[in-house]
Formats: structure tokens, sequence, C-alpha cells
């Protein structure tokens, strides 16, 4: 990943987690829901054999429409890996259907989704004096499991591990701001 794209997705993340907030939930018969923001890393497991698994950079959010269920939609991209005297990058999108269980009179969580995304592969090497291109693009039902813990009703840290598909695989920690 360029350093100008480091840059703005490090300025994105920092500008929706300063964003001043107050807990929206009622959970009850008057129940609001609750939309959050977060931002992750951790690093990508790449079905590519040679690669260097690259560091993973995303942002995210979602809605709980309820203490167990909701939506979420991440943006994940990598900075570059070695790869045969080259580099390989990558990046994904999801969509996803969550579940939460809360584990009783704790902060801590566990975490389920379900849904699709889409994970772009891009690599290039050398061999010999020639430089060889190579890219793969791959839409499939996608999900993951985490474990988080809600630090106060408006903050929340998570571990996850996504399962992207036939090629990728995704381990991150991250942060949330719940409002």
């Amino acid at each position: 990943m360029k350093t100008l794209q480091k840059t703005l997705l490090a300025l994105a993340a920092g500008s929706l987690l300063s964003v001043s907030a107050q807990a929206a939930v009622s959970y009850g018969n008057g129940y609001t829901g609750q939309p959050y923001v977060g931002v992750k890393v951790g690093q990508f497991d790449l079905d590519v054999n040679g690669a260097d698994d690259p560091t993973a950079y995303g942002v995210y959010g979602g809605y709980n429409f309820d203490p167990n269920f909701g939506i979420e939609a991440e943006y994940v991209g990598s900075d570059d890996a070695d790869y045969r005297n080259g580099d390989i990058d990558a990046k994904t999108y999801g969509a996803y259907g969550t579940y939460r269980y809360a584990f009783p009179n704790t902060g801590l969580y566990a975490k389920g989704k379900l849904g699709v995304a889409k994970t772009e592969v891009e690599g290039d090497y050398t061999v010999g004096t020639n430089r060889v291109s190579f890219s793969d693009d791959d839409t499939s039902l996608a999900g993951g499991v985490g474990l988080g813990y809600s630090v106060n009703p408006d903050f929340s840290v998570e571990a996850e591990y996504d399962v992207l598909g036939s090629d990728a695989d995704l381990m991150t920690v991250g942060a949330h701001l719940k409002f």
C-alpha cells in the first residue's frame, strides 16, 4: 500500500474515532438501534506459494438492530509483501450479517458473521530479466468468528479470524466507537 493511501486511511479512521458520541441504545420495547465505526489491523493469510503474508489495515462500520443481531461492512487493504523478488498485496470489501453473544455479567462477547466478500490479490515478480504480473479477484461467501470486550457503553475492542474464500484468510484486532 502506498504511503499516501496509508496516510489517508489513518486520517479517515482517526476522524471517525475522534467523533464525540453518545450511546443510542435503549434495548427494550422502545429499542433504538446502535451504529458503530472502527479501525482494524492484522495480517492476510494468502494461498500463494512463496509469498510473505501482507500486513492488513482496514475500516469497518455496522448497525446493531438489537443486542444480538446486526449488519457490518468493511474494507481492508494491505501493504506490499515480498514475493519472488517482487511484491504482493491484497484488499477485500465485505458485507455481513452479525450475531453477538454477550457473556453474562462481563463486558466480554463472542461474535460471528456471515456474508459476501470480494477479495483482490495482485502481485509482480521477476523471472530472469522478465517482470511478470498477476491478479486474482474472487467474490464469494465469507464469514468469521471473533471475541470482543466492551470497555464502556461507547467503545469496544475485538479480535477476529475471517475466511474470505478459498485463497485468503484474515486475522485482525480492532476497536470501534458506538454512537
